[in-house]
């Protein structure tokens, strides 16, 4: 029996079975998996530490911010197996005001509609920036849910991006891929991550500022050689509006200057594809634009169009999203107003673009008023010489042929014994009294040229449209363009005026409008009154038409025409085009 069991313990051993019950090879077995899988966690460590710093290569390679930003949000959703991410870059009293997201497409964006504000789970991140993970979005009590067409989402990590000790976003990621929720080693890496895109976002912002910079510089530049070596300020002040509208990358920017003495602003200068709807546009004082010039300060606006605070002007005319409004001047002598506006649903205006803005604008209101000073010198010169040619005309030609004339006139009673010589001279004396009277009416013309511009073509036609308001119940929309104070003759000016008012009675007595659009033009060659109202139309059965007439007698008398049509759906328009003189 001892014998035999000797015998089955030596087979049990050749077997590989020991005293204990555990194999060795079981054992040794156990001991390469365990370490196969330690070879393949430090192998995924390994692997997700090479994908970390490929990301911070990545990010650091490029200095153009928005393609800083949306790399960010894509080596985020990579590093920790998420499958949506975003970026939301913070602006004024904690809101998001850029929202960058991966992982869905255009139609789903789409749905959604707007992009979060900050409320919920995001603006928990936003109050208290530190990491943040859930397993399930749902389940936290200041969930906000999620808007209509938006995916479902369950799990969720976000990191706070810091710059130079401010927060300048957050990152958000939700759905693990492969796993129920994010983990403390993924939490490890986004920290890491936002650390160097905060480095990465800081370099870019600067190379953008100094960028940015350099070119408002050269654009200052070009505008203060521009105006001081004569060019024409309006011309200057288009050239103005579009290097902001490129240095900002904006929908529409205008120069809007005063105009009558009511606190009237006029668009001088625009840019944009819709300018035209908005260049020579007058703005009540009631408008943004004329709030910002009596007070001298900056306003901004989240969409403009939709601020309540708007009344008229161009926000009115074009819809516009995200604005600011800036003097240009100082904050005691301030000479017009810049607004710049992106179209609806764009992007917020950063800070430093808007400090870049203001600097400019100031620039070029210095530049407006060096230029301005020098017109005024080169006018007072004119002035000067018309006083001396006035003076030597009266002082001078006047008496001597004052003198002439007495002295033929003395010579009368010498020739009375030749009847046809004294009517000769008789005839010289009377054709220098009418030289004499001419000469002083010339003196006179000298004299009151320049009281004659003191109160404007456009002056006179705001307070044309803001006297009809008395009668019409509203003030008319007024747009004018071109050189009408200087181009303008006096008699052009003077029927325009006349037509003007007489159109404006017609639309109150006759037509009851209720609205009512006024457009004076002047380019080289035409001056155009443009007047169009929704009222009731012309009464066919009304066969008397006598101010009509005179509308169409003034553009006669001027070698012009004169055309009443239907305005759609209602109303009437009359337009009343006349040639300019050449050199007028």
């Amino acid at each position: 029996m001892a014998r035999g069991s000797g015998v089955d313990e030596r087979a049990r051993g050749r077997h590989g079975v020991g005293v204990s019950g555990t194999s060795p090879q079981l054992r040794l077995d156990a001991l390469l998996e365990g370490l196969q899988e330690q070879v393949h966690e430090v192998r995924a460590v390994q692997t997700r530490m090479h994908t970390l710093l490929d990301a911070v290569v990545a990010i650091a390679s490029d200095l153009d911010l928005g393609v800083v930003l949306q790399r960010i949000a894509q080596s985020a959703v990579s590093l920790v197996d998420a499958r949506y991410g975003a970026l939301g870059v913070l602006g004024e009293e904690g809101t998001i005001k850029q929202f960058l997201t991966v992982g869905m497409d255009e139609e789903a964006i789409s749905r959604i509609g707007h992009y979060p504000r900050g409320e919920g789970i995001l603006g928990l991140l936003i109050r208290h920036p530190e990491p943040l993970r859930l397993a399930d979005l749902a389940e936290h009590p200041q969930s906000a849910g999620f808007p209509p067409g938006h995916p479902p989402m369950t799990s969720f990590i976000g990191a706070p991006i810091r710059v130079r000790e401010q927060v300048f976003g957050n990152l958000y990621l939700t759905d693990k891929q492969g796993s129920a929720e994010f983990d403390a080693d993924d939490e490890a890496v986004l920290r890491t991550l936002a650390a160097a895109a905060g480095v990465a976002i800081d370099n870019a912002r600067l190379y953008d500022d100094a960028r940015r910079r350099q070119r408002w510089l050269a654009a200052s530049n070009e505008l203060t050689r521009s105006l001081l070596s004569g060019a024409e300020p309006a011309t200057v002040l288009e050239t103005f509006t579009a290097t902001v509208r490129e240095m900002t990358g904006a929908g529409l920017v205008t120069v809007a200057v005063p105009v009558g003495d009511r606190g009237e602003l006029v668009v001088e200068a625009a840019s944009g594809p819709r300018a035209g709807e908005v260049r020579g546009l007058v703005l009540p004082a009631t408008t943004l634009g004329a709030k910002v010039f009596a007070s001298g300060e900056t306003i901004t606006s989240e969409a403009v169009s939709a601020d309540p605070r708007v009344e008229g002007g161009s926000a009115s005319v074009v819809e516009l999203g995200p604005a600011f409004l800036v003097p240009l001047g100082t904050h005691e002598h301030v000479c017009g107003v810049l607004q710049v506006a992106h179209v609806p649903g764009g992007p917020l205006f950063t800070d430093a673009v808007i400090d870049m803005v203001i600097g400019f604008g100031n620039q070029a209101a210095l530049a407006l008023e060096v230029a301005e000073h020098r017109k005024d010198a080169e006018r007072m010169i004119v002035l000067s010489d018309r006083d001396r040619i006035a003076r030597d005309l009266h002082d001078l030609v006047i008496q001597r042929l004052f003198a002439g004339a007495l002295s033929l006139q003395s010579t009368l009673g010498r020739v009375a014994d030749r009847p046809k010589v004294g009517e000769r001279i008789e005839r010289v004396v009377d054709d220098l009294d009418d030289t004499i009277k001419v000469i002083r009416s010339t003196i006179y013309a000298l004299r009151e040229h320049d009281r004659t511009h003191l109160g404007g073509l456009r002056t006179r036609l705001v307070e044309a449209t803001e006297l009809a308001a008395e009668a019409l119940g509203f003030t008319p929309a007024l747009r004018m363009t071109g050189l009408l104070d200087t181009a303008v003759p006096a008699e052009h000016s003077a029927h325009l005026l006349a037509v003007l008012g007489e159109a404006l009675s017609n639309a109150a007595r006759h037509a009851h409008a209720t609205a009512v659009d006024v457009s004076a033009e002047a380019t080289a060659t035409a001056l155009r009154l443009r007047v169009a109202d929704n009222g009731c139309g012309i009464d066919p059965a009304v066969t008397r038409r006598s101010g009509l007439t005179h509308l169409k007698q003034r553009a006669e008398d001027l070698q012009g025409t004169f055309v009443l049509s239907s305005n759609e759906p209602a109303g009437t328009v009359i337009e009343w085009v006349v040639p300019l003189p050449s050199g007028s």
